[in-house]
Formats: C-alpha cells, sequence, structure tokens
C-alpha cells in the first residue's frame, strides 16, 4: 500500500513564459490534484531565481488555497533566517484564519537565494545559526497569549498551525525529533543524508503536542507519460534546468531536449546520477513500482512528488498517471 501523495510546485517559469503565467498555472494544477485525491499543496521560497515564481510564498499559498476547497496548502518552505518569527506568524495565522484547517508551515534553514540576494533581503550571512531560537519563538507565536503578554501575533495567536522542519541534513532530522515536529527530507534534489538523516530523526523523536510519533515525507521527482521514452525527455528538462543552476547559471525551465543524453560529459552524469536519485521516471507501471518500491524502502509516512515539465498539459498528464496509479494501489 502507498503511503498518501502530495505535490511541492515551485511555479516553474518556463522558457517562453512568464511569472503570471507560471502563477495560473500552479493554481490550475492545485485544482486538479484536489479532483485527483493528492493531500497536500506546497510551495516554496527562492529568491532571485528565474524559473522560480513564488518568492512571495505566502502571498502565492493565498492565491492557491483561495481558489481550491479542501486540499491543504502551505510552504514547503518559508526559509525562516529570512523573516522575523513574528512577521511569519502573522502570514500564516493570516492564512489560517481565511482557510481554517487547511494550512501548513514548513521552515527551510537555507536562505533559498544566492549572498547578494541575500544581502538584498537585508539578512545576515549568519542568520541562520539562530534558526533552532527563531523556529521556538515561532511556535511561542501561535500558542495563547498570556495575560500582561505585551506583544502578540494578530492573527496567529491561539491558532493550531501545523510547523514541519524541512531539511537535507542531519541539522533538520535533529531539530525536528528534539521538537516533536513533522520532517519533509529534501531527497529529490540532496538525498546524500537521507539514510542517515532519518534514522536520526526517528531515534531522536520526542512526543509534543502536535506529534505523538515521527512523521517522515519525502521529495521525490517524477516523470510519468504513457511510454517510458516520452517520460524520459520530459526529464531533460529538469535535467538541464539542473545543470545550468550548478554552473551558476539559472534560468527558466528549458524545454525537453532528445540529445541531451549524447552531450552529456562524464561529469554532468555523475552529478544528475548522484543528486537526483530519488527520481522515477516511466510509463504508468514502471512509476507505480518505483514509487511503491521507494515508500518500501524508506518507510515514508508521505511522498512529496515534484515534477518540473516544461509543457503545463504534460504535466498535468504526469501527475493524473501517477494519482491513478497509486490510489489503485492503495485500494488493491
Amino acid at each position: 500500500m502507498s503511503p498518501p501523495l502530495s505535490i511541492l510546485d515551485l511555479a516553474p517559469i518556463v522558457e517562453g513564459g512568464d511569472a503570471a503565467q507560471a502563477l495560473h498555472n500552479s493554481l490550475d494544477l492545485a485544482r486538479h490534484a484536489e479532483r485527483w485525491g493528492y493531500h497536500r499543496f506546497w510551495l516554496a521560497e527562492h529568491h532571485g531565481m528565474p524559473g522560480v515564481a513564488s518568492a512571495a510564498t505566502a502571498v502565492v499559498i493565498a492565491h492557491v488555497a483561495a481558489g481550491t476547497r479542501t486540499i491543504r496548502v502551505g510552504a514547503g518552505g518559508i526559509m525562516l533566517p529570512n523573516h522575523a518569527p513574528l512577521v511569519i506568524a502573522e502570514q500564516f495565522g493570516t492564512l489560517a484564519s481565511l482557510h481554517p484547517g487547511r494550512i501548513d508551515l514548513g521552515l527551510g534553514r537555507a536562505p533559498g537565494s544566492d549572498p547578494a540576494t541575500l544581502r538584498a533581503l537585508r539578512r545576515s550571512p549568519d542568520a541562520a545559526d539562530s534558526f533552532p531560537h527563531d523556529v521556538v519563538e515561532l511556535m511561542s507565536w501561535f500558542r495563547e497569549p498570556q495575560p500582561g503578554q505585551p506583544v502578540r501575533a494578530v492573527p496567529g495567536a491561539g491558532l493550531a498551525v501545523p510547523i514541519w522542519i524541512l531539511g537535507s541534513s542531519l541539522f533538520g532530522a535533529e531539530l525536528a525529533g528534539a521538537l516533536g515536529l513533522p520532517y519533509a527530507f529534501a531527497s529529490h534534489f540532496a538525498p546524500a543524508a537521507m539514510t542517515e538523516a532519518l534514522a536520526l530523526y526517528r531515534a531522536r523523536f520526542r512526543p509534543s503536542e502536535q506529534r505523538s510519533r515521527p512523521y517522515v515525507m519525502l521529495g521525490v521527482n517524477v516523470f510519468a507519460a504513457d511510454t517510458d521514452a516520452e517520460a524520459q525527455l520530459l526529464f531533460t528538462s529538469l535535467q538541464q534546468a539542473f545543470i545550468n543552476l550548478r554552473r551558476g547559471h539559472p534560468g527558466p525551465l528549458p524545454p525537453p531536449d532528445d540529445g541531451l543524453e549524447q552531450r552529456l560529459s562524464p561529469g554532468d552524469r555523475h552529478l544528475i546520477d548522484e543528486m537526483l536519485s530519488c527520481t522515477v521516471v516511466g510509463a504508468p507501471e514502471t512509476v507505480r513500482r518505483g514509487l511503491l518500491a521507494f515508500a518500501e524502502r524508506t518507510g515514508a509516512d508521505e511522498l512529496m512528488l515534484t515534477s518540473q515539465i516544461h509543457d503545463h498539459a504534460a504535466r498535468l498528464r504526469s501527475y493524473r498517471i501517477v494519482a491513478s496509479e497509486l490510489l489503485r494501489a492503495r485500494a488493491a
């Protein structure tokens, strides 16, 4: 049986498109995902990225939540070193007031930007050092205010907004376990420490008001199509984008390239194989087997799928195939 399925959407700006179209497509995808039975729809904070339209993450979450009815919507995640905890409590308190019981708040420690953009955000390079303290402070703003408390989050105080810790290393795993919070691991682009991080999180978990037992969500890149060859072609967009990013030249999401495989250098091939190893590509049956095997191997409580596909119709088709195959597997 498969775990629940969720979606991480980077609101991709594709070559030939713009941010307005990307945000329209994100809402369209969320509406389809809701109908198909996906559990959550998360958006990520990235700054200064020509291929990502979700920099103002709370605003985009409001856009998606207002256009859907039942699916949970949240941040995967908010990069807390970029913000004052009180401001995030007010933003997500507002979202939770507008959409009760549907808002998630995932928190990350990385800046989600390059050093120059970090300076433009008016954040110190060492802001990440206070991440554990800032998480605890943020959690405190959501509690019922104490008599005489001079500062409170309005909206926010007294609202049970679920908080997640995001991570790609042992640091986040240990913090999530110590605080008794659910943990989302970025295995879709940084899988190296996944096994060790999950073991550490589960071993160090302390029950909390939010959770009595560990809960792990893992990121997986998925490219599903009617044939394995078509799915592999769709995957070349992410491969190109990843290589461009690693070379310091991020840009809009490129269209598929059927000659990419022949032009990849050994170094590029090694990078893709290493960093994008948590990727499932193929026809419906191939994808079903791959995702079920990944879930069984890792013991994931939930899978968060991300599909960086250039053509929006093909992206919808990919998520529909996955939902159909995994829902069928869960019912079997």
